[in-house]
């Protein structure tokens, strides 16, 4: 069952075990749901295209698939950094397209019962801009932020990235 359905009420106990992949962005680390993850693979050369918003990295050639690549860093607003061996592109299913999101790098495969997922502070769940935070976690000494990658698409957008492939 995906976490998207579920009510998060603070201080809720449940038994429901959740896999997320953990990756950072900086000093960041952020989770989503293992099951929207198709793979992980290491940075490949990105064509370019014209007149996209900034954070539209381009798109790949992947198995014969033509994928858009989404930078995590421009979507977030963070400065741009240089790829080094730890960069990654995240292929994931979102709405049933492949889309792949750039990452400083993967952490984790992490397991934890949907009671430990805290709802987003209001601040950001407030926001149309931010409705794709779904949840916090406490995962060691570090705040994980969990993401609905489908939901940081308008559905101009959502069009738009339907055009390729």
């Amino acid at each position: 069952m995906s976490t998207a359905n579920l009510p998060i009420k603070k201080g809720e106990s449940s038994s429901e075990l959740i896999q997320l992949v953990s990756f950072n962005l900086g000093a960041e680390e952020y989770a989503v749901e293992v099951l929207k993850v198709r793979e992980i693979i290491r940075m490949t050369p990105i064509t370019h295209i014209p007149n996209t918003p900034p954070s539209v990295e381009g798109i790949i050639n992947l198995r014969g698939k033509v994928i858009p690549i989404i930078s995590l860093r421009n979507r977030f607003s963070m400065c741009s950094t240089d790829d080094d061996q730890h960069t990654r592109i995240m292929v994931m299913d979102i709405d049933g397209k492949l889309m792949g999101f750039i990452v400083d790098g993967v952490s984790e495969v992490i397991r934890i019962s949907s009671g430990e997922i805290q709802p987003p502070p209001s601040i950001a769940a407030g926001g149309v801009d931010q409705d794709f935070i779904c949840g916090v976690i406490k995962h060691g000494e570090q705040l994980l932020l969990m993401l609905q990658l489908d939901r940081m698409f308008t559905s101009a957008e959502q069009d738009a990235f339907a055009s390729f492939g």
